[in-house]
């Protein structure tokens, strides 16, 4: 199977693409430019660099949330451009189960985070169990959501105890909040490495493989990013129209 696998759901932008458990390429920037301005060329220069034949593609993942607003939806418009004009199925995968996937076969606890503002995150905590002797999976402990911190803390304090396992840290929300961490974490843990700990297509592809197995595909027209919560603007204009009704 070929996959074109994109993530631009933090401030890196990244697209890969894996054939038969083979990663041919993988592209990734995260510096001062939007995702609106690198990601088409990342993707095109993928293209040329692998004398790719879009057609030879059989489906296309996306890192589909949570994440930037922003970047979620030039990363949903993207691959369902894609998809649309190639009549190909898409792959939804969550965010954090692709952070996790960097861990690929770790028996640790893994918590990819990403700083969702106001001492709060987007994160879920997994680890991965043997299911033969040379077969892993992902298992979800706690499934992606907006978390308050401290309450995170508290949630690996009480697995880490229950399974005697260390806590691993990724994602920018693990350095952003690294004061609280050391803070209310009392669980051993250890924070990734630079190379390890930010959002990755490859990883996105690795994981998409893995969903496509179970089935878990969707057409490129049905495709929708999940946010997990409101944007700012949203609240700000339910505030709003709650206000005039009051005042009414």
């Amino acid at each position: 199977m070929k996959i074109l696998a994109i993530d631009s759901s933090g401030m890196p932008a990244s697209a890969a693409v894996l054939e038969g458990g083979v990663l041919l390429a993988e592209y990734t920037v995260n510096f001062q430019k939007t995702h609106s301005q690198t990601l088409v060329p990342m993707l095109e220069e993928i293209k040329r660099a692998l004398d790719l034949d879009l057609n030879t593609l059989d489906a296309v993942a996306v890192a589909g949330g949570p994440g930037s607003f922003t970047g979620l939806r030039i990363g949903s418009a993207t691959a369902k451009g894609i998809g649309l004009a190639l009549g190909r199925m898409l792959i939804h995968v969550p965010t954090l189960e692709a952070l996790a996937c960097n861990f690929y076969g770790s028996d640790c606890l893994i918590a990819p985070m990403m700083d969702a503002r106001r001492e709060q995150v987007f994160a879920g905590i997994y680890t991965f169990c043997a299911e033969q002797e040379t077969e892993v999976s992902l298992r979800i402990l706690m499934d992606q959501a907006p978390v308050n911190v401290t309450d995170l803390c508290t949630r690996l304090n009480r697995l880490s105890e229950e399974t005697g396992k260390r806590v691993i840290l990724l994602g920018d929300g693990a350095r952003t909040y690294e004061d609280i961490l050391e803070e209310c974490l009392k669980a051993p843990h250890f924070y990734a490495p630079a190379h390890l700990s930010q959002q990755s297509a490859g990883s996105v592809a690795v994981r998409a493989m893995e969903l496509a197995r179970m089935g878990r595909m969707e057409s490129a027209a049905r495709h929708r990013p999940e946010y997990l919560r409101v944007s700012q603007a949203e609240r700000v204009r339910a505030q709003k129209e709650g206000s005039k009704k009051n005042a009414s």
